[in-house]
Protein backbone atom coordinates (compact mmCIF):
# COMPACT_ATOMS: atom_id res chain seq x y z
CA UNK A 1 0.00 0.00 0.00
CA UNK A 2 1.09 3.56 -0.71
CA UNK A 3 -0.12 6.37 1.51
CA UNK A 4 -2.71 8.56 -0.17
CA UNK A 5 -4.73 11.61 0.93
CA UNK A 6 -8.04 9.71 0.80
CA UNK A 7 -6.95 7.15 3.39
CA UNK A 8 -5.57 9.88 5.66
CA UNK A 9 -8.73 11.96 5.29
CA UNK A 10 -10.92 8.96 6.19
CA UNK A 11 -8.74 8.21 9.20
CA UNK A 12 -9.08 11.80 10.43
CA UNK A 13 -12.84 11.66 9.90
CA UNK A 14 -13.13 8.42 11.92
CA UNK A 15 -11.08 9.95 14.72
CA UNK A 16 -13.28 13.08 14.77
CA UNK A 17 -16.61 11.19 14.54
CA UNK A 18 -15.61 8.45 16.97
CA UNK A 19 -17.27 5.75 14.88
CA UNK A 20 -16.52 4.12 11.55
CA UNK A 21 -20.18 4.17 10.59
CA UNK A 22 -20.50 7.90 11.30
CA UNK A 23 -17.40 8.64 9.24
CA UNK A 24 -18.70 6.51 6.37
CA UNK A 25 -22.03 8.34 6.37
CA UNK A 26 -20.31 11.75 6.48
CA UNK A 27 -18.07 10.82 3.52
CA UNK A 28 -20.87 9.06 1.59
CA UNK A 29 -18.88 5.85 1.38
CA UNK A 30 -19.60 2.26 2.47
CA UNK A 31 -18.63 1.29 6.01
CA UNK A 32 -16.74 -1.71 4.71
CA UNK A 33 -14.63 0.52 2.45
CA UNK A 34 -13.68 2.73 5.41
CA UNK A 35 -12.76 -0.33 7.50
CA UNK A 36 -10.61 -1.63 4.66
CA UNK A 37 -8.73 1.67 4.43
CA UNK A 38 -8.10 1.68 8.19
CA UNK A 39 -6.83 -1.90 8.13
CA UNK A 40 -4.48 -1.02 5.26
CA UNK A 41 -3.09 1.92 7.24
CA UNK A 42 -2.46 -0.26 10.27
CA UNK A 43 -0.80 -2.86 8.07
CA UNK A 44 1.35 -0.22 6.41
CA UNK A 45 2.59 1.19 9.73
CA UNK A 46 2.68 -2.28 11.40
CA UNK A 47 0.94 -0.94 14.49
CA UNK A 48 -2.65 -0.61 15.76
CA UNK A 49 -4.12 2.86 15.24
CA UNK A 50 -7.58 2.30 16.75
CA UNK A 51 -9.18 0.31 19.56
CA UNK A 52 -12.60 -0.84 18.38
CA UNK A 53 -15.38 -1.32 21.00
CA UNK A 54 -19.16 -1.26 21.23
CA UNK A 55 -19.24 2.53 21.56
CA UNK A 56 -17.05 3.12 18.51
CA UNK A 57 -13.29 3.59 18.29
CA UNK A 58 -10.55 5.08 20.45
CA UNK A 59 -7.15 6.18 19.18
CA UNK A 60 -4.01 4.39 20.27
CA UNK A 61 -0.88 6.48 20.97
CA UNK A 62 0.20 5.73 17.39
CA UNK A 63 -3.26 6.78 16.21
CA UNK A 64 -2.99 10.10 18.07
CA UNK A 65 0.39 10.76 16.43
CA UNK A 66 -0.99 9.91 12.99
CA UNK A 67 -4.02 12.15 13.57
CA UNK A 68 -1.77 15.13 14.30
CA UNK A 69 0.52 14.44 11.34
CA UNK A 70 -2.37 13.71 8.95
CA UNK A 71 -4.06 17.02 9.72
CA UNK A 72 -0.84 18.83 8.89
CA UNK A 73 -0.40 16.89 5.65
CA UNK A 74 -4.00 17.45 4.57
CA UNK A 75 -3.77 21.16 5.41
CA UNK A 76 -0.61 21.48 3.31
CA UNK A 77 -2.28 19.66 0.43
CA UNK A 78 -5.24 22.02 0.58
CA UNK A 79 -2.89 25.00 0.62
CA UNK A 80 -0.97 23.51 -2.31
CA UNK A 81 -4.21 23.10 -4.24
CA UNK A 82 -5.26 26.68 -3.53
CA UNK A 83 -1.90 28.09 -4.58
CA UNK A 84 -1.80 26.04 -7.76
CA UNK A 85 -5.31 27.23 -8.56
CA UNK A 86 -3.91 30.76 -8.28
CA UNK A 87 -1.42 29.84 -10.99
CA UNK A 88 -4.23 28.51 -13.15
CA UNK A 89 -6.22 31.71 -12.72
CA UNK A 90 -3.13 33.83 -13.37
CA UNK A 91 -2.92 35.29 -9.87
CA UNK A 92 0.50 33.69 -9.40
CA UNK A 93 3.25 32.67 -11.78
CA UNK A 94 6.52 33.59 -13.42
CA UNK A 95 6.53 35.06 -16.93
CA UNK A 96 9.66 34.73 -19.06
CA UNK A 97 10.04 37.63 -21.49
CA UNK A 98 12.66 38.38 -24.14
CA UNK A 99 12.50 41.96 -25.45
CA UNK A 100 14.66 44.20 -27.60
CA UNK A 101 16.37 47.31 -26.32
CA UNK A 102 13.75 49.63 -27.76
CA UNK A 103 10.85 48.00 -25.89
CA UNK A 104 12.83 47.78 -22.64
CA UNK A 105 13.98 51.39 -22.63
CA UNK A 106 10.76 53.01 -23.83
CA UNK A 107 7.66 51.06 -22.92
CA UNK A 108 8.12 48.11 -20.58
CA UNK A 109 9.19 49.91 -17.38
CA UNK A 110 5.96 51.87 -16.98
CA UNK A 111 3.70 49.18 -18.39
CA UNK A 112 5.22 46.47 -16.19
CA UNK A 113 4.84 48.65 -13.09
CA UNK A 114 1.16 49.14 -13.89
CA UNK A 115 0.79 45.36 -14.34
CA UNK A 116 2.40 44.66 -10.96
CA UNK A 117 -0.09 47.00 -9.30
CA UNK A 118 -2.90 44.75 -10.58
CA UNK A 119 -1.10 41.41 -10.12
CA UNK A 120 1.44 41.72 -7.27
CA UNK A 121 2.05 37.95 -6.97
CA UNK A 122 3.16 37.46 -10.58
CA UNK A 123 6.89 37.68 -11.28
CA UNK A 124 8.61 38.65 -14.53
CA UNK A 125 11.98 37.44 -15.78
CA UNK A 126 13.00 39.96 -18.46
CA UNK A 127 16.05 39.58 -20.69
CA UNK A 128 17.27 41.84 -23.46
CA UNK A 129 17.85 40.10 -26.79
CA UNK A 130 18.14 41.28 -30.39
CA UNK A 131 15.02 40.86 -32.52
CA UNK A 132 16.13 37.89 -34.69
CA UNK A 133 17.12 35.93 -31.57
CA UNK A 134 13.81 36.71 -29.87
CA UNK A 135 11.61 35.16 -32.54
CA UNK A 136 13.86 32.11 -32.71
CA UNK A 137 13.72 31.63 -28.93
CA UNK A 138 9.95 32.04 -28.81
CA UNK A 139 9.60 29.33 -31.45
CA UNK A 140 11.85 27.07 -29.35
CA UNK A 141 9.87 27.89 -26.16
CA UNK A 142 12.90 29.61 -24.64
CA UNK A 143 10.54 32.30 -23.31
CA UNK A 144 6.81 32.84 -22.95
CA UNK A 145 6.62 36.24 -24.63
CA UNK A 146 8.83 38.04 -27.14
CA UNK A 147 8.69 41.77 -27.87
CA UNK A 148 10.71 43.13 -30.77
CA UNK A 149 10.69 44.83 -34.15
CA UNK A 150 8.51 43.28 -36.82
CA UNK A 151 10.89 41.44 -39.13
CA UNK A 152 10.58 38.46 -41.49
CA UNK A 153 11.39 35.41 -39.39
CA UNK A 154 9.86 32.35 -41.06
CA UNK A 155 8.37 30.88 -37.86
CA UNK A 156 4.76 29.95 -37.16
CA UNK A 157 4.21 32.42 -34.32
CA UNK A 158 1.26 34.47 -33.13
CA UNK A 159 2.06 38.12 -33.91
CA UNK A 160 0.23 40.89 -32.04
CA UNK A 161 0.70 44.62 -32.74
CA UNK A 162 2.37 46.63 -29.99
CA UNK A 163 3.84 50.15 -30.23
CA UNK A 164 5.33 51.96 -33.24
CA UNK A 165 8.83 53.37 -33.07
CA UNK A 166 9.83 56.52 -34.92
CA UNK A 167 13.51 56.28 -35.84
CA UNK A 168 15.40 59.57 -35.89
CA UNK A 169 18.90 60.69 -36.86
CA UNK A 170 21.17 62.01 -34.12
CA UNK A 171 24.09 64.29 -35.07
CA UNK A 172 26.74 66.34 -33.26
CA UNK A 173 25.93 70.06 -32.95
CA UNK A 174 28.58 71.08 -35.47
CA UNK A 175 27.81 68.39 -38.03
CA UNK A 176 27.04 69.37 -41.67
CA UNK A 177 23.55 67.84 -41.35
CA UNK A 178 22.71 69.47 -38.02
CA UNK A 179 20.82 72.48 -39.45
CA UNK A 180 18.38 70.44 -41.54
CA UNK A 181 14.71 70.18 -40.58
CA UNK A 182 14.48 66.52 -41.68
CA UNK A 183 16.44 64.17 -43.90
CA UNK A 184 16.13 61.39 -46.43
CA UNK A 185 18.26 58.52 -45.26
CA UNK A 186 20.22 58.25 -48.52
CA UNK A 187 21.44 61.84 -48.02
CA UNK A 188 23.13 60.82 -44.76
CA UNK A 189 25.17 57.97 -46.25
CA UNK A 190 28.16 60.11 -47.21
CA UNK A 191 28.85 60.54 -43.50
CA UNK A 192 30.33 58.10 -40.98
CA UNK A 193 27.93 56.29 -38.68
CA UNK A 194 27.94 55.15 -35.08
CA UNK A 195 26.01 51.89 -35.27
CA UNK A 196 24.41 49.43 -32.93
CA UNK A 197 25.62 45.85 -32.70
CA UNK A 198 25.51 43.77 -35.86
CA UNK A 199 22.43 41.67 -35.12
CA UNK A 200 20.19 44.50 -33.92
CA UNK A 201 17.05 45.18 -35.94
CA UNK A 202 18.03 48.84 -36.43
CA UNK A 203 21.46 47.90 -37.76
CA UNK A 204 19.90 45.38 -40.15
CA UNK A 205 17.39 47.99 -41.32
CA UNK A 206 20.11 50.56 -42.01
CA UNK A 207 22.14 48.03 -43.99
CA UNK A 208 19.07 47.12 -46.04
CA UNK A 209 18.19 50.77 -46.70
CA UNK A 210 21.78 51.57 -47.68
CA UNK A 211 21.81 48.60 -50.06
CA UNK A 212 18.57 49.77 -51.72
CA UNK A 213 20.16 53.20 -52.15
CA UNK A 214 23.23 51.56 -53.74
CA UNK A 215 25.42 53.22 -51.14
CA UNK A 216 27.63 51.71 -48.42
CA UNK A 217 26.87 52.24 -44.73
CA UNK A 218 30.10 53.61 -43.27
CA UNK A 219 30.17 52.23 -39.74
CA UNK A 220 33.04 53.83 -37.88
CA UNK A 221 32.19 52.24 -34.53
CA UNK A 222 29.47 49.96 -33.17
CA UNK A 223 28.08 49.96 -29.63
CA UNK A 224 25.49 47.95 -27.70
CA UNK A 225 23.20 50.59 -26.20
CA UNK A 226 21.42 53.81 -27.09
CA UNK A 227 23.16 55.85 -24.43
CA UNK A 228 26.58 54.71 -25.65
CA UNK A 229 25.59 55.59 -29.22
CA UNK A 230 24.51 59.10 -28.17
CA UNK A 231 27.75 59.66 -26.27
CA UNK A 232 29.78 58.60 -29.32
CA UNK A 233 27.75 60.96 -31.52
CA UNK A 234 28.33 63.82 -29.08
CA UNK A 235 32.07 63.09 -29.21
CA UNK A 236 31.98 63.61 -32.98
CA UNK A 237 32.61 60.01 -34.00
CA UNK A 238 29.67 59.98 -36.40
CA UNK A 239 25.90 60.14 -36.70
CA UNK A 240 23.43 57.50 -35.54
CA UNK A 241 19.84 56.28 -35.70
CA UNK A 242 17.78 55.55 -32.59
CA UNK A 243 14.07 55.54 -31.65
CA UNK A 244 12.72 58.97 -30.79
CA UNK A 245 11.28 57.69 -27.51
CA UNK A 246 14.67 56.38 -26.47
CA UNK A 247 16.61 59.52 -27.38
CA UNK A 248 14.42 61.53 -24.99
CA UNK A 249 15.89 59.53 -22.13
CA UNK A 250 19.51 60.12 -23.05
CA UNK A 251 19.79 63.68 -24.38
CA UNK A 252 19.30 65.43 -21.04
CA UNK A 253 23.00 66.15 -20.66
CA UNK A 254 24.10 65.76 -24.28
CA UNK A 255 24.94 68.30 -26.97
CA UNK A 256 23.29 66.68 -29.99
CA UNK A 257 20.59 67.45 -32.56
CA UNK A 258 17.72 65.23 -33.64
CA UNK A 259 16.39 65.05 -37.21
CA UNK A 260 13.27 63.21 -38.40
CA UNK A 261 13.91 60.64 -41.13
CA UNK A 262 11.45 60.92 -44.04
CA UNK A 263 11.72 57.31 -45.22
CA UNK A 264 8.67 55.10 -44.59
CA UNK A 265 10.72 52.47 -42.79
CA UNK A 266 11.57 55.02 -40.09
CA UNK A 267 8.10 54.28 -38.67
CA UNK A 268 8.94 50.85 -37.25
CA UNK A 269 6.24 48.57 -35.77
CA UNK A 270 7.03 46.58 -32.65
CA UNK A 271 5.16 43.32 -32.12
CA UNK A 272 4.43 40.87 -29.34
CA UNK A 273 5.23 37.26 -30.27
CA UNK A 274 4.04 34.07 -28.60
CA UNK A 275 4.31 30.49 -29.79
CA UNK A 276 0.62 29.72 -29.32
CA UNK A 277 -1.70 32.24 -27.72
CA UNK A 278 -4.07 29.48 -26.57
CA UNK A 279 -1.34 27.51 -24.78
CA UNK A 280 0.56 30.14 -22.82
CA UNK A 281 0.03 30.33 -19.07
CA UNK A 282 -2.79 32.44 -17.70
CA UNK A 283 -0.26 34.81 -16.13
CA UNK A 284 1.44 35.30 -19.52
CA UNK A 285 -1.93 35.83 -21.19
CA UNK A 286 -2.83 38.48 -18.62
CA UNK A 287 0.47 40.26 -19.32
CA UNK A 288 -0.05 40.14 -23.10
CA UNK A 289 -3.56 41.55 -22.72
CA UNK A 290 -2.23 44.28 -20.44
CA UNK A 291 0.49 45.29 -22.94
CA UNK A 292 -2.00 45.45 -25.81
CA UNK A 293 -4.42 47.53 -23.74
CA UNK A 294 -1.61 49.89 -22.70
CA UNK A 295 -0.47 50.24 -26.30
CA UNK A 296 -4.00 50.99 -27.52
CA UNK A 297 -4.50 53.57 -24.77
CA UNK A 298 -1.25 55.33 -25.65
CA UNK A 299 -2.32 55.57 -29.30
CA UNK A 300 -5.50 57.34 -28.24
CA UNK A 301 -3.61 59.99 -26.26
CA UNK A 302 -2.92 63.27 -28.11
CA UNK A 303 0.71 63.51 -29.17
CA UNK A 304 2.36 66.91 -28.64
CA UNK A 305 5.34 67.11 -30.97
CA UNK A 306 8.05 69.70 -30.84
CA UNK A 307 8.18 72.18 -33.69
CA UNK A 308 10.80 71.83 -36.39
CA UNK A 309 12.60 74.79 -34.85
CA UNK A 310 12.69 73.01 -31.47
CA UNK A 311 14.03 69.85 -33.10
CA UNK A 312 16.88 71.88 -34.56
CA UNK A 313 17.76 73.35 -31.20
CA UNK A 314 20.34 71.51 -29.10
CA UNK A 315 18.70 69.07 -26.73
CA UNK A 316 20.54 69.65 -23.48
Amino acid sequence: MKLDPTSLRLFVRVAEMGTITGAADAEFIATSAVSKRLSELESHFSTPLLHRNNRGVELTPAGNALLHLSRGVLHNLEDLDLQMRDYTSGERGIIRIFANMSAITQYLPGETQAFFEKHPDIGVQLEEKVSPVITREIMANGADIGICAKLPHGYDLAELPYHTDELVLVTPLNHPLANRDAIDFRDSLEHAYVGLHSSSAINLQLLKAASLANRPLRLRIQVTSYDALCLMVQAGLGIGVVPRGAIRQYVGGLQVRVLPIRDDWAKRPLCIYVNNIDRISMAARLFVDHLIESSNNSKQQPVIEKSDRALKAPLI
